[in-house]
């Protein structure tokens, strides 16, 4: 009996390994890669949308976004961060523009009010589940989103204003489809360009601002918020209520760098995980970005968590960009300082091809 259960034992653990080992190596590979989509060779609905009825727009049948508009003018889409924090306002530093530009803002799909397509899996086929986020709520889903919501707006060209890692998929989208980007603006863009990131990334930068009495909360709370072993026994729920979580120990870290952080909307739960594995744990997008001959503005904010070379990344991947950095102001230098922002936008935005 002891050498049976000495056998079965060492079969658990061997297949444990294996099991680590393959979460690992779906974590690590990227499963966007810039220029997929533009091939059609990773979609699961067309770039065409399909006939619009109600309220939103139907981006694919099944998948409805919520969006809003605020202004006159040119059209200006807003592509939110998080990822899968929405915004539920027009922006402040954008108010002043308002007159010479219409802002069009969306919920991206699988956050806000927008259509959730996953709530639980009932497979226990690990990379079946990957597979099947990256295709409805994750890179490849949200960058195609921005090229039927262009079709929808009737725009030849995009003007792309993308925040933190909207900032990202605006960058994306561009390198998918150059010639249908007039102008990107791109604010706090996320440090997720290149990963590993330099340093410690997002989740190390706010550890480090949390006062010591909060250090194993957050501890605790990153255990499981990066526990991949159980994640597809959670649901769509738990997933929002952890990733509205973060919030928490944001603002604290916010606070201690001297700027606060704008209400969101409804946070993602599956399209976070879904972002996480389109990026992987290691890429380079920075190769894509060299293509993009629209004009680029990359602003900082001088206080913001993020460290001012991730912002400077981008600036220097897209080959006609400029830098501004936002003097006392954060991760929403829009909210913080909106008449400097404004300028800086608006002085920007008169420039498009």
């Amino acid at each position: 009996m002891k050498k049976i259960l000495l056998v079965v034992g060492s079969v658990a653990l061997v297949l444990l390994a294996v099991a680590g080992a393959l979460i690992w190596y779906y974590m690590a590979k990227p499963l966007y890669e810039p220029g997929t989509i533009a091939a059609n060779g990773s979609l699961r609905a067309s770039l065409v949308p399909p006939a619009q009825s109600g309220d939103g727009w139907t981006v694919e049948p099944g998948i409805r976004l919520r969006h809003f508009e605020h202004g006159a003018g040119r059209k200006v889409l807003v592509v939110h961060g998080g990822p899968g924090m929405p915004f539920e306002r027009p922006l402040p530093g954008l108010e002043p523009l308002s007159a010479r530009y219409t802002f069009v803002y969306y919920d991206q799909r699988g956050c806000g009010q927008s259509t959730r397509p996953v709530d639980r899996f009932s497979s226990s086929n690990f990379y079946a589940n990957v597979k099947r986020l990256e295709k409805s709520l994750g890179l490849t889903a949200q960058v195609a989103d921005i090229e039927r919501i262009r079709r929808l707006l009737g725009e030849e060209k995009l003007i792309l204003l993308g925040h933190s890692f909207g900032g990202f998929l605006a960058s994306l989208y561009a390198a998918e489809f150059p010639e249908r980007v007039s102008a990107l603006l791109l604010v706090a863009p996320a440090s997720v360009l290149v990963l590993p990131a330099e340093g410690d990334g997002l989740f190390g930068e706010v550890g480090r601002l949390l006062p010591p009495e909060m250090a194993g909360e957050y501890a605790g709370y990153l255990k499981s918020y990066f526990d991949y072993r159980t994640i597809f026994a959670r649901s769509e729920a738990e997933l929002a209520a952890m990733n509205a979580g973060f919030g928490k120990y944001y603002q604290v870290a916010a606070k201690a760098k001297g700027f606060a952080v704008p209400e969101a909307g409804a946070p993602g739960g599956w399209m976070v995980e879904a972002m996480y594995f389109s990026m992987g744990k290691r890429h380079d997008y920075r190769h894509a970005l060299g293509k993009v001959t629209a004009p680029v503005l990359v602003v900082h904010g001088q206080n913001d968590i993020q460290p001012e070379r991730a912002s400077r990344q981008y600036a220097g991947a897209f080959p006609n960009s400029k830098f501004r950095v936002i003097a006392n102001a954060g991760h929403f230098p829009f909210a913080d300082q909106p008449a400097d922002f404004a300028a800086a936008a608006g002085e920007f935005l008169g420039r498009p091809n």
